[in-house]
């Protein structure tokens, strides 16, 4: 059995030992979360301070979270499941584990592009995919997605493998918005282009790409906070020599994913998770969002980190409903095999 990880003194232990039926309590919530970033204590120190819930949580990987989700059934103490990616809140919904949660607070606070249409999950943090690019090499980079497949930048790209969640979702939105002939055509044309077998992390291809081994590398943009905000003397060559590309700013927008959590269907503390969901939606939650992993918050009224913001924050973002990620996710992946992207 996995540690369980504690913010407060109270233990799940007992009960995920017992296997018995989990029994509400007025005064706790427990979370299941695929989030393993340090800075999140301060969300889960924040909430108890302000509402007096202690909160217990158990840290794992998501597939791992949801199947253990669905094997203690009626049993599970678990109320949220809290993960990274659209793509894998679908895994979730599909299992049917999630609840339909009714809020006029996250109704209000979060768009309606960033939460599942009948209130299963909710979006609580958003992360953009960027198009990065060498700027001593790359004299006209690509200012769309769909530009990455033009055969005038044939050997130019660095990104990652066809399996990573955030390659999945990003070929869904493709799907969505030019249908899966145009979609695999795409696939193609960036398979084409590739400097590189995929490997290695959204980080690997910012280096790869400043080191000369392509033009094009892309990534989540806060991999590339991370390189600025470092005190390490290669990191901030990497970033003096890429440029960056919010894709798509003439039409549809940029592709943009979300950290999100739902309550679930079986939660023994409902009451107590509705109100945790709530409080991330706060503004004082959201700006340890926007802190913590150089994330943009979802509250419009709520600012990123000076660092992210200078990077690049009033851009025009893909409207498109995050679920459809899920929805065409396994479409996704068929058409990037027929592509041949590794």
């Amino acid at each position: 059995m996995k540690t369980l990880k504690r913010s407060t003194t109270i233990t799940l232990a007992a009960t995920l030992l017992a296997g018995t039926t989990a029994i509400a309590s007025a005064a706790e919530v427990n979370i299941y979360s695929a989030r393993h970033y340090q800075t999140d204590e301060q969300l889960y120190n924040g909430f108890t301070e302000a509402t007096g819930i202690k909160i217990n949580r158990i840290e794992d990987d998501s597939d791992k979270l949801i199947s253990r989700i669905e094997a203690e059934g009626r049993n599970s103490p678990a109320d949220i499941l809290v993960t990274v990616d659209a793509g894998r809140l679908w895994r979730a919904e599909e299992k049917g584990i999630f609840a339909d949660t009714s809020s006029e607070t996250l109704t209000k606070r979060i768009p309606s592009s960033l939460r599942h249409p009948d209130g299963e999950y909710f979006g609580f943090s958003k992360r953009a995919r960027l198009i990065f690019f060498n700027k001593a090499e790359m004299k006209d980079p690509p200012k769309t997605y769909e530009a990455l497949a033009d055969p005038k930048y044939k050997g130019e790209i660095c990104i990652r493998s066809s399996s990573n969640m955030y390659n999945l979702s990003l070929m869904a939105s493709m799907i969505e918005a030019h249908g899966e002939e145009k979609a695999l055509e795409w696939a193609k044309g960036v398979v084409a282009n590739m400097a590189r077998a995929p490997k290695g992390g959204d980080t690997d291809q910012i280096r790869a790409a400043a080191a000369g081994e392509c033009g094009i590398a892309v990534a989540n943009h806060y991999y590339f906070i991370r390189l600025m905000t470092s005190d390490k003397s290669a990191d901030q060559d990497v970033v003096k020599a890429m440029g960056v590309v919010f894709p798509n700013q003439d039409d549809r927008g940029t592709h943009v994913n979300i950290s999100g959590a739902g309550v679930l269907k079986h939660a023994p503390n409902k009451e107590n998770a509705v109100k945790f969901l709530e409080y991330l939606a706060s503004d004082k939650a959201q700006q340890y969002f926007a802190v913590g992993n150089y994330e943009y918050p979802v509250v419009e009224t709520v600012k990123p980190a000076e660092v992210v913001a200078d990077l690049g924050h009033d851009f025009k973002q893909d409207p498109v409903n995050v679920s459809a990620y899920g929805r065409n996710q396994a479409q996704a992946q068929k058409l990037l095999d027929q592509a041949g992207w590794k």
